[in-house]
């Protein structure tokens, strides 16, 4: 995702390449960047409270343990202990691989709440400036509406900008399973919009889901908006290197791999988002089926066997869209190689008809849309290639894989 649709921030794009290698030389000659240290964050916070916790006078194991351990310890507890738990360590645990989803879920209800009322308290803060008194506001009231109607947050993490994780549909009963990763730009405040809502993961994922149900009604999906790693904010240098990429990869990967259930999985990644599924592929576990792309920069490879990966490559991008004339390369450190959608990288290229731009192509009506939810629920057949031949949809099953 990402809110940059004009050319002047394309040319500070391509100046940011052009200096870049100057930087990057600097870089690892001996400059470095001085960072502030701080306390304990919430979550790290809650982490520490739970290793020094118990639970009927054992000790709780480490949230680091791996989930199959955790999904034993939490089977081996009752309703109420682990409701407790919970309770007591709400970061913890909502942001635990191998805890029941629906105890994730109740858990960050909880974390969601008192961090609500921490902003709340924050408002009132005469020591903050009017606009931290507002921007306490607008997180306040973002925490207030991922609590509401029983949404299902499967990760939330209130520090810095923050990240957080929605999931639509059941997803212990899902038979095919998709992550939607977004690009720059991505927060908990900008998590959900209410101004073109299908360019923010609540909308591109509330839309899939929608559209997957419409495509195939018997197939049991679900849907997860994936804004849980830090993006880059803006087109900066930090969008032109592969650094949040790499962080956010360990934590895709984590993800998948805690998924409940064996259902396929497919992954959906938008701009910045598809370089991160690009340096995420040869670690992903095989139960991902597939990896789609719309309006990427780069997936830090030349081609699709590059990635390494034994899912199959999907790419898509708008005629009208600005990240074309972005510069396909990977210069020391800087840029993203080769365009996923050119001949040479082998991905199968989609049609992505009626996206409009850089940040349409999970609204309704779209043949990118279209195309997704063909992925989404298996039925590859019904996906629409680019031009009018069928090189997209060669050697593939017609029917759903449960």
């Amino acid at each position: 995702m990402t809110s940059f649709d004009s050319s002047p921030q394309l040319n500070v794009w391509r100046a940011l390449l052009a200096v870049g290698v100057v930087f990057v030389m600097l870089a690892t000659t001996g400059w470095t960047a001085v960072h502030s240290h701080r306390g304990e964050s919430p979550l790290q916070a809650s982490r520490s409270a739970w290793e020094h916790g118990v639970i009927a006078g054992h000790r709780l194991p480490s949230p680091d343990a791996s989930p199959p351990r955790l999904a034993h310890f939490f089977a081996s507890l009752s309703t109420p202990q682990r409701s407790r738990l919970a309770h007591r360590y709400p970061l913890a645990v909502g942001n635990m691989n191998g805890a029941p989803v629906e105890l994730r879920y109740q858990a960050n209800r909880v974390a969601l709440g008192q961090q609500r009322e921490v902003e709340r308290a924050r408002t009132h803060d005469d020591r903050l400036s009017p606009v931290g008194q507002q921007e306490a506001d607008r997180r306040m009231q973002r925490f207030q509406a991922l609590m509401r109607n029983h949404r299902q947050i499967l990760a939330f993490d209130p520090e810095g900008t923050g990240r957080v994780a929605e999931v639509f549909g059941n997803l212990d009963r899902a038979q095919r399973i998709s992550v939607v990763v977004p690009g720059v730009d991505t927060d908990v405040l900008t998590f959900q919009r209410t101004f073109r809502p299908y360019s923010a993961p609540v909308g591109m994922a509330r839309s899939l889901y929608r559209a997957e149900h419409a495509a195939s009604p018997g197939t049991r999906t679900a849907v997860i908006a994936w804004a849980d790693y830090t993006a880059p904010g803006g087109l900066g240098m930090e969008a032109a290197t592969a650094m949040r990429a790499k962080e956010g990869a360990v934590r895709l990967d984590a993800l998948v791999r805690a998924l409940p259930g064996r259902a396929p999985v497919q992954l959906y990644c938008h701009s910045y988002g598809s370089v991160l599924c690009g340096v995420a592929a040869h670690r992903l576990p095989a139960r991902v089926s597939d990896i789609a792309v719309a309006g990427s920069p780069g997936m830090r490879s030349q081609s699709a066997a590059g990635l390494r990966t034994t899912a199959r490559v999907w790419a898509m991008r708008d005629a009208d869209d600005w990240i074309q004339d972005v510069p396909y390369l990977e210069v020391g450190g800087l840029g993203h190689g080769a365009d996923p959608v050119s001949g040479g990288f082998g991905a199968r290229v989609m049609s992505a008809r009626g996206a409009k731009g850089h940040a349409g192509y999970f609204v309704p009506g779209t043949t990118s849309l279209h195309n997704f939810a063909a992925i989404g629920t298996g039925t590859y057949q019904a996906v629409r290639c680019l031009g009018d031949g069928d090189a997209c949809r060669a050697a593939l099953p017609g029917a759903a894989r449960a």
